[in-house]
């Protein structure tokens, strides 16, 4: 089989990994992806082990092998070592009037038949009020939480 990525690490890089791999300082994905990269390595004297027999050894699959490996050969070794930060944005569902909203409603009486406001009740009450177009009890729990305020 031909790989399509080929992994060519400098001395100064497999002595890094080694390192790195010999202190056991760091997450378990980033470990692994270090000892994918050494047995991956056609450099002189390296293994260039096949994806196959990388996968059986390290228990890993033949797809995350290639994947470090096209990471490695793309972007470089530290971007196949850390995971990159998510790019999507999230948008909030509640501004500061919604929050405002939401706590005075949690500060009022609850509904008929109930001893107190549950998070999917506040959070069906406020789409009801149309303060939201939908809203997730959990948005709910996370905007209270970070509210500081006395109830008693």
């Amino acid at each position: 089989m031909v790989r399509k990525y080929r992994v060519t690490l400098t001395d100064e890089e497999r002595r890094g990994l080694r390192r790195l791999i010999a202190s056991g300082q760091g997450s378990a994905r980033k470990l692994m992806h270090a000892r994918i990269l050494l047995k991956s390595d056609c450099g002189p004297g390296a293994p260039g082990w096949s994806a196959a027999k990388i996968g059986h050894a390290l228990e890993a699959g033949a797809a995350t092998v290639e994947r470090v490996r096209q990471q490695f050969a793309r972007e470089g070794l530290e971007a196949a070592l850390v995971r990159r930060r998510s790019r999507r944005v999230y948008r909030r569902k509640l501004d500061g009037a919604g929050e405002a909203h939401l706590i005075a409603l949690t500060c009022g009486e609850p509904p008929a038949g109930r001893e107190r406001w549950t998070l999917r009740l506040l959070a069906e009450r406020m789409v009801t009020l149309e303060h939201v177009d939908s809203l997730s009890y959990e948005a709910v729990r996370r905007t209270l939480k970070k509210t500081i305020s006395n109830r008693g």
